[in-house]
């Protein structure tokens, strides 16, 4: 399984910004998917997960209502929706795929993407 992440940039405090995690390989459509981040000099941290099929989903308390998490199985691809952006969202962003079809935790991630910058400027 590969996982390419993409869509992170530089943006304004306040804007929005959508990431993807292209996934290939088999039965990814029965895989929960997770994004999470990792700010400079920080523990890598849970943002979001969606279950195999989308009908479940889970957010970090402290993100909740900025964030939407999504997924295309058609597409292999997961979203990550960001909006009302701060500069403290600033990180790394990585996706990660665990290999059953509801979210455990970080430490049931098998695989994990190469991470997309995002930085806020206020």
């Amino acid at each position: 399984v590969q996982l390419q992440a993409s869509g992170g940039g530089l943006v304004q405090a306040g804007d929005s910004l959508r990431l993807s995690c292209a996934a290939s390989g088999r039965f990814l459509s029965t895989y929960a998917m997770a994004w999470f981040r990792q700010a400079p000099g920080q523990e890598r941290e849970f943002v979001a997960a969606v279950s195999y099929n989308g009908g479940m989903t889970w957010y970090a308390d402290s993100l909740k209502g900025r964030i939407t998490i999504s997924r295309d199985n058609a597409k292999n691809t997961v979203f990550l929706h960001m909006n009302s952006l701060k500069p403290e969202d600033s990180a790394v962003y990585y996706c990660g795929a665990q290999r059953s079809t509801y979210y455990s935790g970080s430490w049931a991630i098998a695989y994990w993407g190469q991470g997309t910058l995002v930085t806020v400027s206020s």
